[in-house]
Parts: structure tokens; C-alpha cells; sequence
């Protein structure tokens, strides 16, 4: 910062902001005190002490799962380690041993299922770098013309497809911006297009074992319930194309549904067709802005001087998106603006507001309007910068942090001038700065061109906008060593008796030696939190498995069930398993019914191995609420509100389940 523009001080970066004390809220006493009730109650009929405590745990993680009391990656780290310490303290908890045994406690992180899902996010990330997305967004674009009733299905069953084989929320990110330059240039409002495409996303990691975490992890979870079973019940593991025919009737039931009921069930976006090419336009009729650039220069009388930007954005509703000092250089973009500046005769700024609160502060402080852009013009032409769309995915590490914590203008380069959220759009002067992020939340921001590119490679934003200039880091050169890499992976998978995370892991390492992916990008790929959630929990599978849990619970279902038709059985797991999947993540869902659904089948003399087939592909049913990673991305971007989804979601989940239990009855 020059020495002309003084600073009260320097701005704190994202980890050096005040530390915020959570408090557990109203809800998450109530709930807390009514799990405590039901593990008390459950601990006096269960038949074991083991069980006792087993059940205990169980209730714990659905509670701190259903209610967010922390992040679902640190309650799965948190219960793992509760599970290794019952070894120290099983003297004082009247059990003869730990309930898992510690030198297994950590076997999660080098399970298959855990390197297998490694592998997937890097593959995925190595054909992403090579471009293959935006050609797939020309193609959909050629053959689907402007017609809803073609493109949707077009891009539906294009990313359910790429979602078969890697992670859905990956895949519905990726399309994300695909999706936003087709609605521009097409004139289809997002709402109608990103909904049905998050659905597909979900539906598509059925179709193959290696596209969601629950069926990667499913034949894991069939290898320790064989550990538990006599040598005439064991279950033999799945292979990656054995649920094909099941998934792809669940994404052609999404699919013909949207292009059959769309019509009924998406809502209407405030933007008609063919208003779309005016990027100004369009923030307009979507978010009600009615914003415009200028400059003003703050002349030696105006009493302005002396104040900083924070002391007068929210008030004024206005937003500085650079400042120029006579004799030196503009300052746009990262690492030069920050709220702390104080303004100075001279002192030339670059504004933008709506016309009414910029005329109410240029008249406030005796500021000079200039008729049109001067200082800036290079800049902050169209060419260099401008307004865009940035969403906050799940998993983002500003998810509960504030704009003002991580001070976004100055440490990323956007200047957030509106946020949008659950339907509603709040701006500048509604104290948007000081509200916590969440997952899904759409920021309308002004920034340059170069920062937004920049942005467009962090974990931490998805940018929806991609009508920008922009320097192509693409790798469009590499697209033949990654084809030829994933085609190694899949051979191997098909065609081999390897494990499934060798050959895929295969696939990926051959990405990062053909240089189609550096290292440092293969390990930016990998959701780590995704990781620590899937191995954490796998130890608490096993004590569910191991200390006869899942045969107790099995029993007791079997008592209220066991005399209706073995469908009626299965379709009760499966509506368990989507009632789960709603309230927590679908990899502890998959952990928690699985050995539950074995011992199920056991009982009524069915096959275990569908039952626990039935678990895995029954959490993806998750379409009724927005607590699927993919619903909460799209959330923000579409413009939806939660009945949006209730009203959609509702007839997809009963759609869901009719033909999962219809397919999977005539397949299996």
C-alpha cells in the first residue's frame, strides 16, 4: 500500500480472523436431551452390555449428524476416536475389551473403498483440465438447439452418465458452468435446467459401484459382515457394472420425468427467454439490481476525508471497486482494496451503486461525479472486469465465516455487492458482509477478469459466469493421455482380478505422469473431508457388525415386519435408508444400515447381499430436501426455495423407490 493511502491497520488473512464461539442453539439442546432419553431407554432392553454401548455411539453420530452440531467430517473423527478409547476405559464401562479392537481402528484410511475414491477425484480432475467440458458444452449446444423439451435430457443424461463414474457432486460442479453458458445463449432460465441436472447427477452414481461413495464403500461393508457370518451366508463382493441395469432405469425414470412433468414441477424464473444476452439485463430481472459504474472524485473540502470505506459502504449502500491517488497507480482487484482505507483529497474512486444511493452520496460528502469513465476506463472496461456469479459449494472452508472474516475483497478480488439465498437476494446495505456463509449461497460480485479466472481453480468458490475474457490454463494437448489413462483404469477394472483401488488408482497416477495433472493439483482434487468422513466411520460399522448391534436391531425389525411379503421387507429398508440419507450423510447412512439390512435378509431368508445393495443405492434417493451436497450447490444458482424441492423432490423419491424395488426384484 503506498504511502499516500494510510491504513489503521493491516488486514487480518482467513486464519488470523477473531476466533467465533459457537453455541449449541435451542433445537440442539432439545434434540440433545431426547437422544439422551432414547439411548438411556434403549440401554434397558437391549440383551448386552456390548450392544448397550454400541447403541449409545449409534445414537450419538445420528445425532450430531442430523443436527449439525459440528461439521460431519469432525463427528466421524470425534466418534472413531471415542471408539478407540472404550479399549482404556472398558474396565470402567463393565465390558471385557474395547469395542473395537485399536490395532483396527484406523484400517478406514487404508481401506479400498477410501483409495478408491481418491483415485475417482483425480481422474476426474484430469479430464476436466484437458477441456473435455467445454467441449461437451458445444456439443449439447449443436444438437439441443434452444429447445428445452431437447436440451434437458441432452444435458441430463450427459453428466449422469460422467456421474457413474465420479463423484456427483464433482460432476454437477463441473456442469455447473456448462449449464450457464447453455442458459445464456439459449434463453432457458438456470431454474429450469439446473434442477433436472442435479437429479441426474445423484441418479448417475447408481449406475456403476464407482459412482457414489456408499456403493464404493458397500463392498467393504460386505467383506466385514462376512467376518461375522458362517462360511454357507457369506456374500460374495459386487462388480462394477452388476447394478447397471437398476441405475440406468433410475436415471431414465429421472430424465422422463422432468421432460414429461417439467413443465409442472420446476418453478418460473424471473427472466423470460431472450433477455438473457444483456449481462446487466439479466442481474437486473434476476436479482432486482439496478447498478452502474462511475467515478467520483473527492475533492480537499469534501468531509469524507478522514474515513474509511467500512465507515460508509453499508450506510451509503455503495460499493468501491478501486481508488486512484494523483501521480500513482490504480488500485483493482486482490491485495489491493480493503475496508480499512481511508479516503484522501484527491483521491479518485471508482463506484459502483445504484443511481439514487450514489447521487444521495455524492451530495452527503460534496463529491465530484465525473459524466463518465476516465481514470478507469482501462481498467474496469468490459474487456478486464465486470459483474459475476460466484457460488459457495459444500465443503468450502468459508462455509460459516462471514465476508468480512476472510476480508474477500482485498484476499480474493470480489467486491460482493449482493447475496442470494433461499429464494431471497440481499445487497449492499443489508449488512450482507457480516453474514455467515452457507453452502449454496449465491454472491453476485464485481471483479476483474483475472481474479475471477483465478478463482474459477479454487476448492472454495464455484464461478457460474463464463461469458468472461480469459487465459485458457487448459491442457487440451493432454486430452489423449488422459483418455488413455482412464481407458487403462476401466480395463483394468473390468477385465482383471486387481482391487478395484489399484486399477483406479492406476488410472490416476498415469494422469499425473503424463502430465496431465500436476501433483499439487492432484492433491487440491482429493476431498479430503470427504476422506476423513468415509474412513472415520468405517471402525463404527465394525462394532455395529461385531458386537451382534445389527443382529439385535435386525430381530426387532423382523418382529414388527417379519410376516409381510419379502418386497414389503426390502422396500422398508430402502424407505429407512432414504429417511436416513435426508437427515445425514448418505456414507454414514450406508455405514449404519448395511450390517443392519444383512441381518435382515438373514432372517427372512432372503439374499443379503441384495439387501445391502438395496441400502447403498436407496441413499441416493435424496431429492426431497436440499441436504444432498448436489442440491445444496445448485440451490443458490437456480434461484430455488425449499419447496421448490418438496415439490419436485416429493414425486421423485416415490418415483425412486417403485422402480428400485421393481428393478431390482426382476434383475435380482
Amino acid at each position: 500500500m503506498s504511502s499516500a493511502v494510510k491504513s489503521a491497520g493491516t488486514p487480518a488473512g482467513e486464519d488470523s480472523a477473531a476466533p467465533k464461539v459457537s453455541y449449541l442453539s435451542t433445537k440442539q439442546i432439545i434434540a440433545g436431551v431426547i437422544f439422551s432419553i432414547m439411548a438411556f431407554a434403549l440401554a434397558a432392553i437391549v440383551p448386552t452390555i456390548e450392544i448397550a454401548w454400541v447403541t449409545a455411539v449409534l445414537i450419538l453420530t445420528i445425532y450430531l449428524f442430523a443436527f449439525e452440531v459440528v461439521g460431519v467430517d469432525v463427528a466421524a473423527v470425534s466418534v472413531m476416536v471415542l471408539l478407540g478409547l472404550t479399549t482404556l476405559l472398558a474396565p470402567l464401562m463393565g465390558l471385557q475389551q474395547g469395542l473395537v479392537d485399536t490395532q483396527q481402528i484406523f484400517n478406514g484410511f487404508s481401506s479400498n473403498a477410501v483409495m478408491s475414491i481418491i483415485a475417482v477425484m483425480i481422474i476426474g480432475a484430469g479430464l476436466d483440465r484437458t477441456g473435455l467440458m467445454s467441449k461437451v458444452a458445444s456439443f449439447i449446444l449443436k444438437i439441443g438447439g434452444t429447445t428445452e423439451g431437447r436440451i434437458i435430457p441432452i444435458i441430463s443424461s450427459t453428466v449422469g452418465i460422467i456421474s457413474s463414474f465420479m463423484q456427483n457432486v464433482g460432476a454437477a460442479a463441473l456442469f455447473l458452468p456448462v449449464v450457464g453458458r447453455i442458459s445464456v445463449r439459449s434463453g432457458i432460465p438456470m431454474s429450469r435446467l439446473l434442477m433436472p441436472m442435479g437429479f441426474t447427477a445423484i441418479l448417475g452414481g447408481t449406475v456403476t459401484m464407482v459412482g457414489s461413495s456408499p456403493l464404493i464403500l458397500l463392498n467393504d461393508l460386505i467383506l466385514a459382515s462376512n467376518q461375522a457370518l458362517p462360511a454357507d451366508q457369506q456374500m460374495d463382493t459386487w462388480g462394477l457394472f452388476s447394478v447397471t441395469p437398476v441405475g440406468l432405469a433410475l436415471m431414465a425414470t429421472g430424465i422422463l420425468y422432468f421432460v414429461i412433468a417439467g413443465h409442472f414441477v420446476l418453478p418460473v424464473s424471473k427472466v423470460e427467454k431472450g433477455k438473457t444476452s444483456d449481462p446487466m439485463q439479466y442481474f437486473k430481472e434476476v436479482y432486482n439490481m439496478d447498478y452502474a459504474l462511475n467515478e467520483i472524485v473527492v475533492p480537499d473540502s469534501s468531509n469524507l476525508i478522514g474515513k474509511k470505506l467500512d465507515d460508509v459502504e453499508t450506510t451509503y449502500r455503495i460499493r468501491i471497486i478501486a481508488n486512484k491517488m494523483s501521480g500513482e497507480a490504480g488500485q483493482v482487484g486482490p491485495g489491493t482494496l480493503a475496508r480499512d482505507i481511508e479516503f484522501q483529497a484527491g483521491m479518485v474512486l471508482g463506484v459502483i451503486a445504484a443511481p439514487g444511493h450514489l447521487n444521495h452520496f455524492v451530495e452527503k460528502h460534496e463529491l465530484k461525479k465525473r459524466d463518465a469513465l476516465r481514470t478507469f476506463v482501462d481498467a474496469l472496461s468490459r474487456n478486464k472486469a465486470g459483474i459475476a456469479e460466484v457460488v459457495i459449494p459444500p465443503g468450502s472452508s468459508l462455509v460459516g465465516k462471514t465476508a468480512r472474516d476472510v476480508w474477500m475483497r482485498k484476499t480474493y478480488g470480489l467486491a460482493m455487492i449482493s447475496l442470494h439465498r433461499g429464494g431471497d437476494t440481499l445487497q449492499e446495505g443489508d449488512d450482507i458482509r457480516n453474514m455467515p456463509l452457507q453452502a449454496g449461497d449465491t454472491l453476485v460480485v464485481h471483479t476483474t477478469w483475472v481474479a475471477l479466472s483465478r478463482i474459477s481453480k479454487d476448492r472454495n468458490f464455484v464461478v457460474i459466469t463464463t461469458e468472461y475474457p480469459q487465459e485458457e490454463k487448459l491442457r487440451p494437448e493432454k486430452l489423449k493421455w488422459a483418455g488413455l489413462f482412464f481407458s487403462i483404469a476401466l480395463g483394468l477394472v473390468l477385465f482383471s482380478d486387481l482391487r478395484l483401488s489399484i486399477a483406479l488408482l492406476t488410472g490416476a497416477v498415469g494422469m499425473i505422469l503424463s502430465g496431465v495433472l500436476k501433483i499439487e493439483e492432484a492433491y487440491e482434487a482429493v476431498s479430503w473431508k470427504t476422506v476423513f468422513l468415509l474412513a472415520s466411520l468405517i471402525p463404527l460399522g465394525l462394532a455395529v457388525e461385531t458386537s451382534g448391534t445389527a443382529k439385535w436391531i435386525a430381530e426387532q425389525v423382523l418382529f414388527v415386519v417379519g410376516d409381510a411379503p419379502g418386497w414389503v421387507i426390502q422396500a422398508s429398508v430402502a424407505i429407512l435408508a432414504t429417511f436416513f440419507t435426508l437427515v445425514m450423510s448418505n456414507v454414514g447412512a450406508t455405514v449404519l444400515l448395511v450390517p443392519l439390512a444383512v441381518n435382515i435378509a438373514i432372517g427372512v431368508g432372503a439374499s443379503p447381499a441384495v439387501y445391502a445393495l438395496t441400502v447403498a443405492l436407496a441413499t441416493s434417493n435424496s431429492f426431497l430436501i436440499p441436504t444432498h451436497q448436489v442440491n445444496a450447490l445448485i440451490m443458490g444458482p437456480g434461484g430455488y426455495r425449499v419447496p421448490d424441492f418438496m415439490r419436485a423432490g416429493g414425486i421423485m423419491t416415490i418415483l425412486f423407490l417403485i422402480v428400485l424395488i421393481l428393478m431390482m426384484g426382476i434383475i435380482f
